[in-house]
């Protein structure tokens, strides 16, 4: 009877070792390629160099007196609106709705928005401190407002504020700072459908090539098939985009650049870009921190869930793509295993939903 309690007590002991093996976090054997790739997202956050165009920027008082602004009614011509109506702090600085009541895209999100090369679904302001300008003098948002106030001042103020909203630190960040160190104890504690999924990411999907480094987003604009009729007509996304860029007094050549046009390196790319008919129909490519926070997704909202932006990329109808110009997508057709990995490893850029 010993002997079997001994058997029973040894067999017990060697099956719990088994079973704690077996749940023991792993890591993917990723490749030296791999792991470049993914070492690119990061580090974060990273240094912002400050915007020459916007003098105000970085000083504190401009700052503060951005956020009071930003949070101020006053501003709006019925003194019912403020720039936190729609970008919502306890939302990601965005309103959660498909589009707003005023307009027919959806309200982005503000955070990280000072790392962006171009603002607006259709890049229609190279700055951010344009950026704040265009809903205090559009009537169809914010303005016009009160008589007399300069607009600029007040966005450059307003652009200084938000220029400090930085999304925070997620578990992928901790994973790819762990797989830079080579320290691969802490980066196996990264869930591993996050891990399938960042490779499907980085690999067979192709997805890293829009939405690259820390941001998630090279910056540009992109058709991903999307329907961009809307209930007055067409939205022709980059294409009118440009037309306003290219026309307004705000923007980096214009006379209203602290650092003057010729001293300010991001004025070239303005100077550079030319309207072509791809534009039409293309739309800002975002980036996918805090994702899971600004719900529902694309240029109009179109998409209410993760599921479904993976749903779309796997089922992508390559009929509504432009013909002209690089194919970059092309229908994924995942599996319900791989798709789950995917979402798993888009959830992993936010932090723990609230």
């Amino acid at each position: 009877m010993k002997l079997l309690r001994a058997a029973l007590l040894a067999g017990a002991l060697t099956g719990g070792a088994a079973a704690g093996a077996a749940a023991a976090p792993t890591l993917l054997d990723f490749s030296v390629e791999e792991t470049a790739r993914i070492v690119s997202f990061g580090p974060w956050p990273p240094a912002v160099p400050r915007d020459g165009a916007n003098a105000a920027e970085g000083r504190a008082e401009a700052v503060k007196l951005g956020r009071q602004l930003f949070f101020d009614k006053r501003l709006s011509a019925d003194g019912r609106t403020a720039c936190a109506s729609c970008h919502m702090p306890a939302r990601a600085f965005q309103d959660r709705l498909a589009t707003p009541a005023r307009g027919l895209r959806n309200t982005p999100s503000l955070l990280d928005v000072a790392q962006q090369r171009w603002f607006g679904w259709d890049g229609a302001n190279d700055s951010l401190w344009a950026a704040s300008l265009a809903p205090l003098a559009e009537r169809a948002e914010m303005g016009p407002s009160r008589e007399g106030a300069d607009l600029v001042a007040i966005a450059k103020a307003l652009a200084a504020y938000q220029a400090t909203l930085v999304s925070p630190r997620t578990p992928f960040d901790d994973f790819r700072d762990a797989l830079a160190r080579g320290n691969v104890r802490a980066a196996a504690r990264y869930a591993a459908a996050a891990q399938r999924g960042l490779r499907l990411f980085i690999g067979e999907g192709r997805c890293s090539v829009c939405h690259s480094g820390p941001r998630f987003s090279h910056g540009e604009f992109a058709d991903i098939g999307i329907p961009f009729f809307t209930r007055d007509g067409v939205d022709p996304g980059r294409h009118a985009g440009l037309k306003k860029l290219l026309a307004s007094p705000h923007n980096r050549l214009g006379p209203h650049n602290d650092a003057g046009a010729a001293h300010d390196p991001r004025a070239v790319a303005t100077s550079h870009v030319l309207i072509e008919h791809r534009h039409f129909g293309e739309f800002r490519v975002p980036g996918l921190r805090q994702l899971v926070h600004t719900a529902p997704y694309m240029h109009a909202g179109s998409l209410p869930t993760l599921t479904a932006v993976v749903r779309h990329y796997s089922e992508l109808d390559e009929d509504r793509l432009h013909t002209d110009g690089e194919r970059i997508l092309r229908p994924l057709k995942l599996s319900a295993a791989q798709a789950a990995d995917l979402e798993a490893f888009l959830r992993s850029l936010s932090t723990a939903a609230r």
